[in-house]
This record gives C-alpha cells, sequence and structure tokens, in this order.
C-alpha cells in the first residue's frame, strides 16, 4: 500500500502508512495519563527503548524535531554554542528551533558526505574566556540524510569522542535513522549510543509507526528532558495508543529495514543504466538515493514525474532524492525506473 493511492511515493520514509497489524495493537493497548506517568504502553515502550540503546532511561515525545530540540536544551543554557556538521538536519530542517527555542549559538563544520572528523572538532572549540561562548555540545547524525543516507563509522565516532572528552563537551547523536545504520552493519543500537550523553531515535521513519520519537540518555537527564518536554508542548495524556504502534514496529518492522536498502541498491544500479542519469551507486549505502540528469533541473523532474505519478523531492540543487521503505516494493520500484526511462 503506497501513501496514495496509485502512486509510487519516494518522497521520504515518513510517508508510510500503519499497517492492520499494527492498528489492531494500537486499538488494544492499554493507557493511562503518561502526563502523570501511568500510561503502561508508553512505561513499556520508553523501558524497551532504553534497554535497546543502553542508557538509564528514555522518553516519548511527538517527533524528532522535539527530540532533538529538548536533548539541545537539556545540555545548554542560552549563549552557549553547540557544533554539527553543515547539512545536519536540526540545522536545516527544524525550522529556526536552535535559536529560537534552544537560544543556542551553533557553528557549523564543513564535513565530508555529513561526516564530520576529530579535527574538524578540535579545531572548531572556543578558548575559555569571556569573549568567547562555551563549547557545550557537539551533534552528529547518522545516519546522515543530506549526505545520502551515510553511515558514522564507530571508529570516527569514537575517535570524535576523545576530542570531546578532552574539551568537556556532551555529544548528542540524532539518531533519527539509527536503525538502518544498525541493519547496515550489524552493529546493536547500544554500540553507537555508548558514546553519546543524549540519543533521539524515530519510529516513524523506516520502521512505519505513524507518529513518534525517543530521547534516551541518564536518568538526571531525562528528569529534566520532562520539564522541557512540557514547556515545549510535547505532554501527552492518553499515547499508549501511539506508543503500542512504536512497540510494534520496533518488535516487526526492524529487520525488515535490510529490504528497503536492497531496494535502494537495487534502484540506483538500474537508475545509472539509463544514459542520461548521474547517480553514484557507491553512496547508497541504507535506503536513500540521490540522482539528477544531466540536462533538467530537479524542480522539473520531480514535477514531471508527479505528473507520471511518480513522487520524488527536488533536495538539492542538482539532484533529487528518493528513498524507500515499508511502502513501496520492488514491483514498485520497477515501474517507478520505467517512468524515469521514458521520462528522461
Amino acid at each position: 500500500m503506497t501513501a496514495t493511492k496509485d502512486l509510487i511515493d519516494l518522497r521520504s520514509d515518513t510517508v508510510t502508512r500503519p499497517t492492520l497489524e499494527m492498528r489492531k495493537a494500537m486499538v488494544d493497548a492499554p493507557v493511562g495519563d503518561d502526563l502523570l506517568g501511568d500510561d503502561p504502553t508508553v512505561i513499556k515502550l520508553q523501558e524497551k527503548v532504553a534497554k535497546i540503546l543502553g542508557k538509564d532511561s528514555s522518553l516519548f515525545v511527538p517527533s524528532g524535531t522535539m527530540a532533538n530540540q529538548i536533548a539541545i536544551r537539556c545540555h545548554t543554557e542560552a549563549g552557549d554554542e553547540i557544533m554539527m556538521e553543515a547539512t545536519s538536519h536540526p540545522f536545516l530542517y527544524e525550522a529556526g528551533a536552535l535559536g529560537g527555542i534552544c537560544g543556542v549559538q551553533t557553528q557549523l563544520l564543513s564535513g565530508e558526505r555529513g561526516l564530520l572528523k576529530p579535527e574538524h572538532i578540535e579545531n572548531a572549540i572556543r578558548p575559555k574566556h569571556a569573549y568567547a561562548p562555551p563549547s557545550k555540545l557537539v551533534i552528529l547524525e547518522n545516519t546522515h540524510n543530506q549526505g545520502g543516507g551515510t553511515i558514522y563509522p564507530l571508529s570516527l565516532i569514537q575517535e570524535i569522542r576523545k576530542v570531546c572528552q578532552s574539551h568537556e563537551i556532551s555529544m548528542h547523536l540524532d539518531g533519527a535513522r539509527l536503525w538502518n545504520a544498525c541493519v547496515a552493519t550489524g552493529h546493536a543500537p547500544a554500540e553507537y549510543a555508548q558514546y553519546f550523553e543524549s540519543v533521539s531515535v524515530c519510529l516513524s521513519k523506516g520502521l512505519g509507526a505513524p507518529v513518534g520519537s525517543l530521547i534516551a540518555g541518564s536518568q538526571k537527564l531525562i528528569e529534566r528532558a520532562l520539564r522541557f518536554r512540557k514547556m515545549f508542548g510535547g505532554a501527552m495524556r492518553q499515547s499508549g495508543i501511539l506508543a503500542a504502534a512504536g512497540i510494534y514496529a520496533m518488535d516487526h518492522h526492524f529487520e525488515r529495514l535490510r529490504e528497503d536498502h536492497e531496494n535502494a541498491k537495487y534502484f540506483a544500479n538500474e537508475l545509472a543504466k539509463i544514459s542520461n542519469i548521474v547517480v553514484d551507486v557507491n553512496e547508497v549505502e541504507t535506503n536513500i538515493v540521490y540522482f539528477g540528469t544531466r540536462d533538467r533541473s530537479p524542480k522539473w523532474v520531480e514535477q514531471e514525474l508527479k505528473n507520471k505519478g511518480v513522487l520524488v523531492f527536488a533536495i538539492r540543487k542538482n539532484q533529487v532524492r528518493a528513498i524507500t521503505h515499508l511502502d513501496v516494493n520492488r514491483s514498485q520500484i520497477n515501474q517507478a525506473l520505467q517512468i524515469i526511462s521514458e521520462l528522461v
């Protein structure tokens, strides 16, 4: 089932709809009042995710943006400086919340396909002086959306961690697609999470839940996060209905992410056979494919494909993005390839 009938929707892995089995789990979920701390299904989800990530505790929130911003607010005070790669989600796609909500200054660093190196961090750390904003937090995104679904190697995270520890700088992982990194590498989520004071993970992308993300960290951090969730308007009541979808997604849709990765690599390899298409198949590590044409703008490609029933995003100046997911099968991938071939 696609997100819209008769359309092949490759815009994002957020467009999936709950399966019938997931909907049943939602209907059957026991609920309470989460703001009062007694929704049993939310508690179960939070305990489950905390254990998977190897953290003391976790907190269920409505969105990935809220998860990232609450975590940032937990680590900083107004006027502090945070660092991240220049194409990171919290900077590009979170509506200016870094300044508008958290009141932090952001130093953007240029990485390669979204990935930073230890020297990038080391060279950007501010001197401890009254005229300089304190360097408080480094954010890494794994997998990195704008990098093309790139995976941070554990060895690289370890090296960055050493730099941050030596300067008493905390680390936050934007792990909206951490599950994809884990399936692709075979590393457990806790292997990545151990190097970060806080981790955000998403349920509504590749896992196919309708809504929801979590923040994980120490008990002290999550207690602080509870206040900011309320402040940001993210406290919910009978949210066990939503948490049940997340539990089902974790139990049934985690390993199947491998299928999305296989479809993305197949899609890229077949695109490369079309003479007017420009795509680097070696850059497809998970479920994200960026491609362009030699003589048409991304906006033209997006609109013309939409007219023919294939949805993609013109997300870069010279490329469009396609993301494989739960609601697009191999047959639909082949249909999309045929339409693209005829178009360009």
